[in-house]
């Protein structure tokens, strides 16, 4: 019989967290905007039925504008809490307009997109865009450089 597997020490887990909350945060971001560009522009696949969406068709190619837009701050980690916000209450609108009128369960009624990504940009709007994110690059104050002395004068 092999021997057990030594649990993992709570501080490995903890010093692993920023990582994986930028990671998280990167994919997610990645994936959303991913969507946005295939019905924008008609790239990656396109839409469900190839192509895209007609620009200004409410509310399928302003979806897809927060998509692309918000997705990609969300992932160059740019205002991430303001961005994943919006991008969640885009995916709880889509759900409810589109997804929940055809069954009561996202397996039923093809919402699991909607609802994983509402989930998740909710998680990383009360988390945040952990350390390694443009904002922190970005506003990370840099000590000023010392005033060099002034020469004294001696008369």
């Amino acid at each position: 019989m092999p021997a057990p597997i030594p649990p993992i020490p709570r501080q490995a887990v903890e010093a692993t967290r920023p990582f994986v909350l930028t990671v998280f945060r990167i994919v997610v971001g990645l994936l959303f905007a991913c969507h946005g560009a295939a019905a924008l522009f008609g790239v990656l696949g396109g839409t469900k039925g190839g192509g895209s969406i007609p620009p200004g068709q409410w509310p399928g190619w302003w979806a897809a504008l927060i998509q692309l837009a918000g997705g990609t701050l969300v992932l160059l980690g740019i205002g991430t809490r303001a961005a994943a916000l919006l991008c969640s209450g885009s995916m709880a609108y889509a759900y409810f307009t589109v997804h929940q009128a055809h069954a009561l369960l996202p397996l039923q009624n093809g919402g699991e997109p909607s609802v994983m990504f509402c989930w998740a940009f909710l998680a990383i709007a009360a988390l945040g865009p952990g350390p390694y994110s443009l904002d922190r690059l970005l506003t990370t104050r840099h000590p000023a450089a010392e005033p060099s002395p002034r020469p004294t004068s001696t008369g």
